[in-house]
């Protein structure tokens, strides 16, 4: 196995905004290289963690590095959201997007900067794979990986030079995937900021992972999981991923959705939580310049409110 290297962002926000009990619960949803739950375990006295990650390649180096403190889940954690039974968690960290691990390991396919099979999955049990979406989507479908998931404004310039040079040979490798991208935009603007493959490559995998499917739910269902004064941080990566975890605190703050002109309130909606982090918190300079990585991290933090049951209106 290569070195699992992840610096963790933010690590003193994130621990700081936790709040963490010595005896309290907490769930790291993506436990990645071990970084936070490390900075977690040390603050505990009797306390437990649940560490949670898809990629085996993870749970087996927090194991060397950690030891048996954790309790392991190998599990997407936006399932292992849904299948909790225990509401009384004292904290929530989710580290959304890619590990530092994933993108250096030239095997796994994940980064434009290496010549290797397009793969890309997190979970290697995982069926579907970079190089399958590449060969097997049709244009249309790829034009709207790329726009949607990576806003890639040659999205569709890029779909149909795929499908033009598959029709000769399956596209394999990131290099030849690379050299796709790169001649299908215009010159002028090829090199002007961020690799010109930067989008694409976000953009499938985040397709092959489903990143983004079903996060808004587990969000939702993580703040059910906590007790009252229990808190919940977010670390997110690229604006559509930020997007929907802002929209899923602040409708966990609503304590009414009716309709705006309704003059009763007749729903059932009650405000779950706190939201502590009215703007989300970024990292500091001198982090940025040590750990580039952080750049575009956004941190959220919101903490669990007592149940007050509403009167229904009959």
């Amino acid at each position: 196995m290569s070195e699992f290297r992840h610096v963790p962002v933010m690590a003193s926000e994130v621990i700081a905004g936790l709040e963490i009990k010595p005896n309290g619960k907490y769930l790291d949803c993506t436990l990645g290289g071990g970084g936070h739950s490390s900075l977690i375990l040390s603050k505990l006295e009797g306390g437990k963690l649940y560490a949670v990650d898809k990629d085996q390649d993870a749970i087996a180096f927090a194991k060397s590095r950690l030891g048996e403190r954790p309790i392991y889940i190998h599990k997407d954690f936006k399932d292992a959201i849904a299948a909790w039974s225990d509401g009384e968690l004292d904290g929530i960290l989710m580290d959304l997007g890619v590990s530092s691990y994933q993108l250096d390991t030239p095997s796994r396919g994940f980064s434009y900067r290496f010549d290797a099979p397009l793969d890309m999955r997190m979970d290697s049990d995982s069926t579907l794979t970079a190089q399958k979406v590449v060969n097997s989507y049709s244009q249309r479908e790829l034009t709207d990986v790329f726009y949607k998931y990576g806003e890639e404004p040659f999205a569709k310039k890029i779909a149909a030079n795929i499908v033009k040079e598959r029709e000769n040979a399956p596209i394999e490798t990131t290099a030849e995937l690379v050299r796709i991208i790169e001649k299908s935009i215009p010159p002028k603007v090829r090199y002007s900021g961020s690799h010109p493959a930067k989008r694409v490559f976000q953009a499938i995998r985040i397709e092959v992972n489903g990143e983004l499917s079903g996060l808004y739910e587990a969000v939702l269902g993580a703040i059910k999981l906590l007790k009252p004064g229990g808190r919940i941080a977010v670390i997110t990566f690229h604006s559509l991923e930020d997007r929907i975890v802002k929209q899923a605190f602040k409708y966990a703050e609503l304590d009414c959705i009716c309709p705006p002109r309704s003059p009763i309130c007749t729903c059932d909606k009650v405000s779950e939580v706190e939201i502590i982090t009215k703007k989300p918190i970024l990292p500091s300079e001198t982090e940025m310049d040590d750990n580039p990585r952080s750049k575009s991290a956004k941190l959220r933090i919101a903490e669990k409110k007592e149940y007050i049951k509403k009167e229904r209106i009959q």
